[in-house]
């Protein structure tokens, strides 16, 4: 990426005129820490509704560096980016995006590889967590914009990956990283999502040559069921800082996480093993309640969340830091991509 002195005076998708600036952007935005004591920090921009793509193209490897060194960056006071805006925005960063497979949420295609956050009901919580933990391969970078905020609520939590790795007592790491998380996910109940919708195609041998690509276990049961098993990670060490992360969605995965009466529900109508989705550790044993409780205290302890504004991107490092969903009221949109 070179360094640029003098933006172009070209016209946004927005259809302001981007401004011409004869001095170095790397100067042109503040940096500040995103709430007190976080590592995370929020950058505005001096010159009013700046183009973040202008200014990524010429400040180098600014933008970069803050995400490697503080894991979260909000860019908010800039331009706003739609879609097609927040791609070219992250592939200027990243070199390229991802796309969104192995599903385990709904969410729809925008443009591209640019989609909708999780499409959960408005009152349900997304417990935080590292986007794609329960897989083998997961985006480096994620980068979410902010079309609409929520009339009340609707913040997209962060928790500092490292920080969540410390707080869990170090007998409940051993076991998680002794044994790793096994992921079980039972599709064709009509309950979550189909396989189809999570492998993105019809070909059952197309899902049963990808999972043997990416060490699942594809069971067919007859009819429309598939169960799916996979053993992977509980902790890595992050790419950037080379500090252990907590990197997992066990909390998440595993029935408990629903609400009391969902489970109740649930665990009434399946066995164990046929669980629309659940988690357990690696060797295949029952996850502990204590053990649950003790992760889900420490990403409570290092949650930080501030509200979303018209207009606001987050790029946050997949490894380093988690994020979620707060519940919400009235009209929300937040787009995401993945690099």
């Amino acid at each position: 990426m070179t360094q640029g002195t003098e933006a172009r005076g070209t016209t946004s998708p927005f259809g302001s005129a981007r401004k011409s600036i004869s001095v170095d952007r790397a100067a042109l935005v503040s940096t500040a820490p995103l709430v007190d004591g976080s590592r995370a920090v929020v950058c505005t921009p001096t010159v009013a509704r700046l183009d973040p793509r202008e200014w990524l193209a010429g400040s180098g490897d600014t933008l970069a560096r803050l995400r490697d060194e503080h894991g979260a960056v909000l860019l908010r006071g800039f331009a706003p980016l739609d879609a097609e805006g927040l791609a070219e925005f992250a592939t200027a960063l990243t070199g390229g995006l991802r796309d969104y497979d192995n599903r385990s949420t709904p969410r729809q295609r925008v443009n591209g590889r640019v989609f909708t956050s999780t499409e959960y009901p408005p009152e349900l919580t997304i417990p935080l967590h590292n986007e794609m933990s329960y897989t083998a391969s997961w985006p480096g970078t994620l980068f979410l914009t902010c079309l609409i905020p929520a009339a009340e609520g609707g913040e997209t939590p962060l928790a500092d990956s490292a920080g969540v790795y410390d707080r869990v007592p170090g007998l409940v790491r051993e076991r998680f990283e002794r044994h790793g998380v096994m992921y079980v996910r039972n599709f064709g109940h009509g309950v979550d999502l189909s396989w189809q919708e999570s492998f993105q195609t019809d070909d059952r041998a197309a899902v049963t040559a990808y999972c043997a690509d990416h060490g699942i276990e594809a069971e067919w049961l007859g009819g429309d069921r598939l169960r799916t098993r996979q053993v992977v990670q509980a902790t890595v060490r992050s790419r950037a800082t080379g500090r252990w992360v907590w990197f997992n969605q066990a909390h998440l995965f595993h029935v408990s996480s629903l609400p009391e009466a969902v489970e109740r529900e649930l665990r009434s109508n399946f066995a164990e093993d046929d669980l629309p989705r659940n988690a357990m550790y690696g060797d295949g044993s029952p996850l502990l309640a204590e053990d649950l409780a003790q992760v889900r205290a420490a990403y409570a302890a290092e949650e930080i969340a501030r509200l979303w504004e018209a207009g606001d991107v987050v790029v946050v490092d997949n490894e380093q830091f988690a994020h979620g969903r707060r519940p919400y009221s009235g009209a929300r949109s937040v787009l995401v991509a993945m690099a």
